[in-house]
């Protein structure tokens, strides 16, 4: 998530544009599932095209009281008609007055044309953003208005975040991979249920950005998610970042000791300690987890679940599990964009303190901005500056401004993507489809304070053309504008791609008839480069990412 705007991004309250809004006027749908009855309503796309909206519908029962730190407990059967007419809140998170969040947030959406369809419909789950401490699924973060002009059933969903869904202190009380889990059990639910709704079972693709994009490569990885999906799409985001996964967090669990004036040292006595502290508490500590401005960007990371009797999601390394054959891959998109995190120089350029404190403490800062181990040498230190900054001192300029930018955006994003893609790419039984997206329409997450324009392509561009997200921008009509024509051609990626498997052309998507879209090879790294126009290259950023490659080899 982008950090600047990481509590704007909470803080817009969600309401659907005009071409979306909700159908009152007439009786919503009912869907009848094995597990119950739920009552949705109805929704128009982009293109005016009436669906069914079921929002708001608990996958889990309410993660509080006793169950807080616990493994998600699945909800198989309801009682009654369920009211799945509005979203559920955000997981906490924090938020302006008013904005919808609560602790009870195990929430799930799903969206489709036709719950009686002839033909059963490719499932899309999206798994969304946020550093897995922000953002949510609900339909102003990412709507359906888009997608559903497409013959697929969309599904999205909250998980817990932060410490709340996070929380790892390496003994049975809290082993940690909660959020992940809660992940797991929600697409349970959509293999028990989804069918009623029109979708198909045996034709699941997982998709999800940034935090999510991590979260779609681990559950090739996971031996909790056999037999759960077909398909995935990792957007800006990869497991595979140059530190070890841990076996416990304690280091965050610590500061929340702190924040929440909890014994530290002790983790069974935080953790007694933190169980009955008022929900807002724990969320609204997330400034205090930052070290140096809003850095480091990453926060809680995925752990190695030691046994403790519990189901475990991870079990050991997933660079060990991909190499070594054991995880379940399947067809893959896999992307970044052009400049990622440009933005993050900016934070830091034109803050005197933190600008002077970086040149002045190098060594300490660098590890901590750019998520590098914090023992790191000062000789591999001095590579990284030399290679992005010319080993320059930095200072509020252009030239700052681009060697800085690149580097956020390399070392956060860039890097690991690059690995993702090259391994799975060697390792996967199926197709890889990696692509840069590069294109400047007339929004961005990033734009200038002063002309409101965007700049580059940044982390999450990708998704305006592919979500409505009325939290901060306004529906993209249908016309003949660039924007308008980006968001037929990254629908019908993801629709192709959902049903075959392969995002090129087919006859019902003449949008890509001017695209040839190649799998990436180990020996012929191709990407599509999305644009203006759309080009068929070869090595994305390579000679950039060599430096990292050599700084933190691995035999792929």
């Amino acid at each position: 998530m982008l950090v600047t705007t990481l509590l704007a991004c909470v803080c817009v309250v969600c309401g659907t544009s005009a071409a979306g809004e909700v159908d009152t006027k007439n009786a919503g749908p009912l869907t009848v599932t094995p597990s119950g009855q739920f009552r949705g309503s109805w929704m128009a796309s982009r293109r005016g095209r009436r669906f069914q909206a079921y929002r708001g519908i608990r996958y889990a029962e309410p993660p509080v009281g006793e169950l807080r730190f616990q493994p998600p407990k699945p909800i198989l059967l309801y009682r009654g008609e369920v009211d799945a007419t509005a979203d559920g809140p955000a997981c906490p998170q924090p938020a302006p007055e008013g904005y919808p969040v609560d602790e009870d947030c195990l929430t799930i959406n799903v969206y489709t044309p036709n719950n009686n369809s002839s033909k059963p419909l490719p499932v899309i789950v999206f798994i969304h953003a946020g550093g897995f401490y922000s953002m949510s699924g609900r339909s102003d973060i990412a709507g359906p208005h888009y997608l559903l002009d497409r013959d697929l059933a969309l599904v999205t969903f909250n998980y817990r975040l932060a410490s709340l869904g996070f929380l790892s202190l390496g003994n049975k009380l809290a082993p940690g991979n909660n959020g992940l889990k809660d992940q797991v059990i929600a697409l349970r639910w959509v293999q028990r249920n989804i069918a009623a709704f029109g979708g198909d079972p045996n034709l699941v693709t997982i998709a999800g950005c940034s935090a999510g994009a991590r979260s779609v490569m681990l559950h090739m990885i996971s031996p909790m998610t056999k037999g759960l999906f077909h398909r995935g799409i990792s957007v800006s985001g990869s497991p595979f970042i140059p530190l070890p996964s841990p076996h416990a967090q304690l280091d965050m669990a610590e500061k929340q000791a702190r924040w929440s004036r909890c014994p530290e040292g002790d983790p069974a006595a935080l953790y007694h300690c933190l169980k009955p502290k008022p929900w807002k508490e724990v969320s609204g500590s997330l400034l205090g987890f930052f070290e140096y401005g809003y850095d480091p960007l990453s926060l809680w990371h995925p752990v190695l679940e030691q046994d403790f009797g519990q189901e475990r999601y991870l079990v050991e390394e997933p660079l060990a599990s991909l190499r070594g054959g054991r995880a379940r891959t399947v067809p893959f998109m896999v992307s970044q964009t052009s400049d990622e995190f440009f933005w993050k120089a900016f934070t830091i350029l034109k803050n005197k303190t933190l600008l002077d404190t970086m040149n002045s403490e190098w060594d300490r800062v660098a590890p901590i901005s750019f998520i590098l181990p914090r023992n790191e040498t000062s000789d591999r230190l001095a590579k990284v500056k030399q290679a992005y900054l010319g080993g320059k001192t930095l200072s509020n300029d252009e030239t700052s401004a681009r060697g800085l930018g690149q580097l956020y955006g390399d070392s956060i994003t860039g890097f690991s993507v690059h690995r993702l893609a090259n391994l799975m790419c060697r390792h996967s039984k199926h197709p890889v489809y990696y692509y840069e997206f590069a294109y400047v329409g007339n929004h961005s997450h990033y734009e200038n304070a002063t002309t409101k324009k965007p700049l580059y392509a940044a982390h999450h561009d990708d998704l305006i053309y592919l979500f409505s997200l009325s939290y901060r921008y306004p529906m993209i009509d249908v016309s003949d504008s660039h924007d308008s024509k980006m968001v037929d051609k990254m629908t019908a990626f993801w629709y192709n791609f959902a049903r075959y498997g392969d995002p090129n052309h087919r006859s019902d998507t003449p949008e890509l008839s001017a695209v040839t879209w190649p799998a990436m090879k180990p020996d012929q790294r191709n990407y599509l480069r999305l644009s203006d126009e759309f080009t068929v290259q070869q090595n994305l950023s390579e000679d950039r990412f060599k430096l990292w490659d050599e700084l933190y080899p691995i035999d792929y």
